[in-house]
């Protein structure tokens, strides 16, 4: 009886995450629209290291954002687009220098190879982009990054507007075939349901670097902070943790306002992509930490618990158990992916839902080892 009791209780630590933080993805606001006498003038920097192919395919998208103050016929662009070239060796200074010429809003920064640095890998060439920011609304996306619409600029900024700091998007990854590409575009969704749901809770601690806004004055804070140059990337996840409150940050889910890029291609490269990601997790705030921990070990051990009891002790009661959690699970992750336009989602929620026990296990260490050097 032992075991089912432990098993119950994470039932019911589970439960309660998902009735306390989780639902709370049925209120998210749907993106506004922001009129033309509410616009204020908007700096977009992208922090890109050999990425010459991505910008060429990409950056047209960027700059052709129909944020503008409808002063002419087309309507005079109200943002810029500045790119910070850090140390590329590849062709990414002639690509600049060639766009540059069809698009008068977009310049580049370049930092040479042998530059002093004082802040680490990417907060470099991020603190580079906001000194040479001409406006106080910042756009983070990066080189390999597409956003889904023209309109996407004026929905990211929209709560800036409204009075928030901090603005947390999507960022979605293109759909192709093969078990990871299911796994990512899950564990993707997953995610995002996480933060945003935090922070509607008054907990915000990150956002992704591939679609976020914030303040100048926001992104200084933060980089002001003793935790900043702790990591060579993870400017995202810590400038929500170190500056976010219940009161300035912002979530914009809607499919117009996503940022889509291609997902890695092999076990090996997503694994080292997820090992950077993971290792900002011990920089965020003790009570999130908390939260984010009991939350991931209390599903491992509900699983590990479950297949115990189906095949040694009370296996019926067990299975209502399960099934109970479950539904209330699987309910919130549909309209998670309904919301997010990743309906075909739905078909994966039994294997994934064991998958993810298995990445807690395998990425933990990473939480918590020596931070690395390169942003990239």
């Amino acid at each position: 009886m032992v075991a089912f009791y432990l098993f119950a209780v994470f039932a019911v630590i589970q439960c309660i995450y998902a009735m306390y933080f989780f639902m709370r993805v049925f209120r998210l606001p749907p993106a506004t629209h922001l009129p033309v006498k509410d616009r204020q003038p908007v700096s977009v920097i992208i922090c890109a290291k050999n990425e010459a192919a991505n910008l060429k395919e990409n950056l047209p998208s960027i700059l052709s954002q129909r944020y503008n103050n409808g002063s002419d016929k087309d309507g005079g662009a109200l943002y810029e687009v500045i790119v910070v070239n850090d140390a590329s060796g590849d062709n990414t200074a002639h690509v600049l220098m060639e766009m540059e010429q069809w698009y008068g809003n977009l310049w580049d920064i370049v930092i040479l190879p042998d530059v002093v640095r004082d802040l680490k890998g990417k907060k470099y060439a991020l603190s580079k982009g906001v000194e040479a920011a001409s406006y106080d609304w910042l756009v983070l996306i990066d080189a390999d990054c597409v956003p889904s619409s023209h309109d996407w600029l004026e929905k990211m900024v929209a709560p800036l507007a409204a009075g928030k700091q901090i603005v947390a998007g999507y960022g979605a990854y293109h759909t192709g075939s093969g078990l990871l590409n299911a796994f990512v575009q899950w564990e993707t969704m997953h995610t995002f349901l996480q933060y945003s749901s935090y922070a509607l809770a008054g907990l915000p601690y990150m956002a992704v670097g591939r679609n976020m806004a914030c303040t100048r004055q926001a992104f200084q804070e933060a980089a002001a902070s003793p935790t900043w140059n702790a990591l060579p990337s993870g400017d995202d996840d810590l400038l929500v943790s170190i500056v976010g409150n219940e009161g300035n940050t912002a979530i914009v889910v809607d499919e117009e306002a996503f940022t889509t890029t291609t997902a890695k291609a092999t076990w090996a490269e997503w694994r080292k992509q997820k090992q950077r990601h993971l290792s900002t997790g011990k920089y965020y705030k003790p009570r999130v930490k908390l939260l984010l921990g009991l939350y991931g070990a209390s599903h491992a051990c509900l699983w590990l618990c479950f297949f115990t009891l189906l095949f040694f002790h009370h296996p019926v009661l067990a299975i209502i158990v399960m099934t109970i959690r479950c539904l209330i699970y699987w309910v919130i992750w549909a309209v998670t992916t309904i919301k997010l336009g990743r309906k075909k989602m739905i078909y994966f929620f039994p294997f994934f839902d064991i998958g993810w026990m298995v990445y807690n296990f395998a990425f933990f260490p990473y939480i918590t080892r020596k931070d690395e050097i390169n942003w990239k």
